[in-house]
């Protein structure tokens, strides 16, 4: 497995490789780089696909020290180095739009063009901030046991019961203590709303109509607030990660965009 050393960190990463325009595809939160496996099929003839793990997930071996998603968009743009790559378009699901938008804020010379699934600028209201909280307690306490790991698949992959069992398994595998640092950052990070307007680059948002995590009126507003963005696919009936469970209407949506931006 091809991994890079960035940041102090051994951060694990797959590339289709290819002469194609770069893309580097940034997952949500307790997922991987293995959730954007539809798209590197769909798209890696033709364009350089790099999917890779972020601080506390997956394969990526990282220090256990508090991050912020500033330190995540170095990271990113840290891998770029690595590949000797002048630059990429990004495609940032929840946490990977959030580390994806810093990184057009703190590169922008790096970053060609964005993809935003299921995302947003702003922050979390103080109850959902609360559950989170709650959640989270829970699945350090007493381990990602069937309940709260079937709650969080509910909201992330929604009723298809083959990838909830596959992540479910991925979930109750890792050390349950390896969720708090993650955790920080994720409730911790800062409202970027109104710094929207310095990203220049092309965008494009795409958010499901079921998503419980981030209602649609959020990707309306990061749209609207993107000076360069296309504006906002709906993918009918999905839940936090369409690019998993409805692949073929993501990236009907997704493909023209990269083809003409990355």
């Amino acid at each position: 497995m091809p991994y890079a050393d960035v940041n102090g960190q051994r951060i694990h990463y797959v590339d289709t490789g290819g002469d194609g325009p770069p893309v580097v595809w940034s997952h949500g939160f307790l997922m991987d780089h293995e959730m954007f496996a539809p798209q590197l099929e769909a798209f890696g003839g033709e364009l350089r696909c790099i999917a890779w793990d972020e601080r506390g997930f997956g394969s990526t071996e990282w220090d256990g020290k508090p991050f912020t998603y500033w330190d995540l968009a170095d990271d990113v743009i840290g891998l770029l180095d690595h590949l000797d790559l002048e630059g990429a378009a990004l495609v940032g699901m929840s946490q990977g739009g959030f580390l994806s938008l810093r990184a057009a804020l703190r590169h922008p010379d790096r970053v060609r063009a964005l993809v935003l699934e299921d995302t947003q600028a702003g922050v979390d209201d103080d109850a959902t901030l609360a559950a989170y909280r709650a959640m989270h307690d829970e699945w350090v306490a007493n381990g990602p046991h069937e309940a709260i790991t079937g709650a969080v698949a509910s909201i992330i992959i929604g009723e298809d019961v083959e990838l909830r069992a596959q992540w479910i398994a991925k979930w109750q595998a890792a050390p349950a203590e390896r969720l708090t640092e993650p955790f920080e950052c994720l409730v911790g990070r800062e409202d970027i709303t109104d710094r929207m307007g310095e990203i220049e680059q092309p965008a494009l948002v795409v958010h499901g109509t079921a998503d419980a995590a981030i209602p649609m009126a959020r990707a309306e507003a990061l749209a609207g607030a993107l000076p360069g963005c296309s504006g906002v696919v709906a993918i009918e009936g999905a839940s936090h990660a369409p690019n998993l469970t409805h692949p073929e209407q993501f990236n009907a949506a997704v493909g023209p965009f990269l083809r003409e931006h990355a």
